[in-house]
């Protein structure tokens, strides 16, 4: 086995289950930058400048060190569905320490198979789209667009809007999405196309879905 192969999720997972403490370490440095990438689009906007998101990848992967013998033992999910989830239940525990009565749990966190996970908020989720509409004609609109785009994410169903966050930003296949919503993967699908038809549609003329 040469070197590449040695540090592939799969070769570290067996490394892991075989009892190597430097596997867990090694799988966690693979996935950090997909995990800092959702805690970043997750985290309530009020943290900014309080809260860095590395501080909560710290906290995570103390919670990985200490639960991994038994999740490697009797795995009940994929190992990075666990790992995010493990990494979400981080960040909502830091959202309530901070937030504490500022946080409204309903409005604030989505429900899941395995408990809940903080929202990604439509402020950041526009953000996060209009950070790739670069053209000089569009500058003059951002505000307007941003206007928009909170209005049709704040529009959709909680759930349709969760798998968009899945599938188009923090880029789960549609298998994973539907395990993790506990939805049937058809109409995990279904959703999803639902979710981008209404960006479309606010979207339309930018060339956002252009290939």
């Amino acid at each position: 086995m040469n070197a590449q192969d040695s540090t592939a999720p799969e070769a570290l997972m067996s490394r892991a289950r075989a009892g190597d403490p430097q596997a867990i370490a090694d799988l966690f440095g693979h996935y950090r930058g997909r995990l800092k990438r959702m805690v970043s689009l997750r985290m309530d906007r009020r943290l900014q400048g309080r809260v860095d998101a590395s501080d909560v990848l710290q906290e995570a992967y103390l919670d990985l060190a200490r639960r991994a013998p038994d999740f490697l033992q009797e795995p009940n999910m994929p190992f990075f569905l666990w790992l995010r989830l493990l990494t979400g239940q981080r960040l909502l525990a830091v959202h309530r320490r901070h937030l504490g009565a500022k946080m409204r749990d309903a409005d604030q966190e989505i429900a899941l198979q395995q408990g809940a996970m903080p929202q990604a908020e439509s402020a950041s989720l526009a953000a996060q789209l209009l950070g790739k509409l670069t053209s000089p004609s569009l500058a003059a609109v951002r505000a307007e667009m941003r206007v928009r785009l909170q209005d049709a994410l704040n529009a959709m169903d909680p759930i349709d809007r969760e798998v968009l966050v899945l599938r188009h930003f923090e880029e789960l296949s549609n298998n994973d999405t539907a395990q993790v919503l506990g939805l049937q993967k058809a109409a995990a699908s279904n959703r999803y196309v639902r979710a981008l038809k209404r960006l479309r549609a606010t979207l339309d003329g930018t060339g956002f879905f252009e290939k």
